[in-house]
């Protein structure tokens, strides 16, 4: 099941469950949107693997199945971004 991660791990923004602007890959690194478009090739800049719309888990399964609440965020991230170099 996947964990449904809170947040952006690289700027850190707040993706709920609902968020239609979560990106993931096959290890569930999670993103938005705004910062996977600009990884090089579309790629995760963890693991190169690519990126799918994060599903939407239902409300009501949400209390069966809560989504996580621990914060990732990849050290050096958002710099790397900033240099033109995307997450690697």
């Amino acid at each position: 099941m996947l964990e449904l991660r809170p947040n952006c791990e690289c700027c850190d923004v707040d993706l709920p469950p609902s968020s239609l602007d979560a990106r993931i890959c096959t290890f569930e690194c999670t993103f938005c949107a705004a910062c996977d478009a600009t990884f090089p090739g579309g790629n995760c800049p963890n693991c190169g693997g690519d990126f799918t719309p994060r599903p939407v888990r239902p409300e009501s399964w949400l209390k069966k199945h809560p989504a996580s609440t621990k914060r990732i965020v990849a050290a050096g991230c958002s710099e790397r971004q900033e240099n033109g170099a995307g997450g690697r």
